[in-house]
């Protein structure tokens, strides 16, 4: 199995049944393979450091297979887990919830990611929480107005596993 949790792309709207969607969209098909494939025999390695199991992350991404795979990748590395579809959910939850760090997508309907990181530095209590974009936008200067939104760091998918774990105990030491 590829350490790559594979290239994501948002779902586009239109007139087609879930099956017949997904049988078009190879990357939604590849996560659901892969999230089945990795349920039964997690293959994480265990000896992450115990304080992981304390800390709190909150996944936003409007695709939801993936945000189940980072979710389900980053709670067999240790960490508890909440996810939201939509930024708007994510607000929600991060005014009832502290969370240690924060994962979100950029290109979302609605409200995208830039204005979701601004309105989560705005909060007293999430001046100072790392936060990660996780993208498909590769431009350079998609990066430059990721920091200047908020974000402490710029993943582009398909992400790299271990990557996204070392960033993840880089920013929360």
């Amino acid at each position: 199995m590829s350490n790559n949790l594979g290239t994501f792309t948002r779902k586009e709207s239109g007139s087609r049944s879930p099956e017949e969607a997904s049988a078009l969209n190879p990357n939604q098909a590849f996560a659901r393979r892969l999230r089945k494939a990795a349920a039964p025999k997690p293959r994480v390695a265990v000896k992450r450091k115990s304080r992981q199991t304390s800390r709190k992350i909150l996944v936003v991404d409007d695709v939801a297979d993936v945000t189940d795979m980072v979710a389900l990748f980053l709670s067999h590395a240790g960490f508890e887990v909440a996810t939201a579809n939509s930024p708007k959910t994510a607000i929600e939850l991060a005014a009832d919830t502290p969370f240690d760090l924060v994962v979100s997508d950029i290109g979302m309907p609605e409200m995208n990611g830039y204005e979701f990181a601004e309105s989560l530095r705005a909060r007293n209590e999430y001046r100072g929480t790392p936060l990660i974009a996780m993208t498909g936008y590769t431009e350079y200067d998609d990066r430059g107005r990721s920091l200047q939104a908020g974000f402490n760091a710029h993943l582009t998918k398909p992400i790299n596993p271990s990557q996204l774990l070392n960033l993840i105990e880089e920013l929360l030491d």
